[in-house]
């Protein structure tokens, strides 16, 4: 997970804590992964403190008919005390809370959204009725509301992915709100619906992205790059053929610019070879060469790695030349990790293909440094992007056993 996800992480740290974003922005060190933690524990910190009074207010729910206390609480009753307190009671009584569900108006439901306790929404999410639920979606994309929004994806149930997919037609809020989306596993079980689809969504998506603005386009990236790679696969082999080439070298400008590099080279690491050679023939990987292999100066990311080098290889002689005088001019600690690299993750081929047509000077000077690598240092190198790797691994199985549940 990158920059993105971090931003998107500190926004919802924001909401969580109700101060404005600009005020936790020293807390950007701390990465996307922490950052989701100390969310979940906040909010979890914050709703265990009202705990009795929700005990309290949910005695009265079997007393009291949903017919003649919804109308009250509507129009009495802040949102903000109803969207906390209805987690816990709808945990408690989950017939109830469905039958609430159909009956709320949908704009007090979006109202009350933002408050809701994310850990009971896991719990309820089974029971909740599709069609209330995307009606209430709806009413928070037309709000532009995205930062409610995007977590709940991480609960959908596949029923409800699929009513999503047929009853939400705001392509660029589902995007935006999948941005704000934590779960890798949640957001691949999203694409996977939107590309088997009956609807046949995705080609539209892509070109609603392509045509977007700026955020909208990393929005995308942000999603796109966190999915498993067969999802990554099956999107790129669209996006090349919704995408003229002048479009695809405009979004890869775009990220360059905007930082975000290092999500694309994510993304481009997991291409169909097909999508790989249509990139590599593309005149901007040409222009943009040198600075894609700037992103990996001083990252021992394999994924990072295996995007820049899939897709230089495939470049004509030229491009492949300045790219690997780029590589040799790397800091000489990063030089030292790319065999060690390219053992790990298999990418001795193209590393290999890049470095032939490099000047022969070039070659000697990579080769020289590798030399003078003892085997002590190439293995502690391996061991550290061997549990790189593993860290990676467990993190993924993680949110994917979470998602299961």
């Amino acid at each position: 997970m990158t920059d993105l996800v971090t931003r998107a992480q500190l926004e919802l740290l924001a909401r969580t804590l109700h101060v404005p974003a600009e005020r936790l922005a020293h807390l950007h060190t701390l990465g996307p992964h922490r950052l989701h933690e100390l969310q979940q524990r906040m909010a979890g910190t914050l709703f265990d403190q009202h705990t009795p009074v929700f005990e309290r207010i949910a005695r009265l729910v079997p007393v009291i008919p949903l017919s003649i206390s919804l109308p009250i609480v509507q129009k009495l009753v802040p949102p903000t005390m109803t969207g906390r307190a209805a987690g816990a009671i709808g945990v408690r009584y989950p017939a109830k809370a469905v039958e609430a569900l159909w009956k709320m108006d949908v704009g007090y439901a979006a109202d009350c959204a933002p408050y809701l306790d994310p850990r009971t929404v896991g719990q309820l999410a089974d029971d909740a009725p599709p069609e209330p639920v995307v009606a209430i979606v709806n009413e928070l994309l037309a709000r532009q509301d995205y930062v409610t929004a995007g977590p709940f994806l991480a609960y959908a149930t596949p029923e409800l992915i699929r009513a999503v997919e047929q009853g939400v037609p705001d392509d660029e809020g589902l995007i935006h709100s999948a941005a704000y989306a934590y779960s890798g596993a949640a957001i691949s079980a999203v694409v996977r619906q939107l590309l088997s689809g009956a609807g046949g969504r995705l080609p539209r998506l892509l070109g609603t992205v392509v045509n977007g603005s700026k955020e909208l386009r990393l929005s995308a990236l942000s999603v796109f790059a966190r999915c498993s790679p067969e999802v990554i696969a099956a999107v790129g082999d669209i996006l090349f053929e919704v995408a003229p080439p002048s479009a695809i070298a405009d979004l890869l400008t775009t990220f360059l610019a905007a930082d975000a590099g290092a999500d694309m080279l994510r993304f481009l690491g997991h291409l169909s070879p097909a999508a790989l050679t249509r990139l590599a023939l593309n005149p901007v990987l040409g222009e943009i060469a040198e600075a894609l292999v700037a992103e990996v100066d001083g990252s021992s990311d394999v994924a990072i790695w295996r995007g820049l080098l899939e897709a230089l290889a495939r470049t004509p002689a030229e491009v492949r030349r300045r790219a690997g005088l780029a590589l040799a001019r790397l800091d000489a600690a990063t030089l030292l990790t790319v065999p060690a690299l390219a053992q790990a993750a298999r990418l001795w081929p193209p590393l290999l293909w890049v470095l032939a047509a490099t000047d022969v000077d070039v070659q000697a000077h990579i080769g020289e440094l590798w030399a003078g690598a003892t085997r002590v240092d190439l293995a502690v190198l391996e061991r550290r992007i061997a549990d790189q790797r593993l860290e990676s691994l467990l993190a993924t199985l993680t949110t994917t056993i979470r998602f299961l549940r």
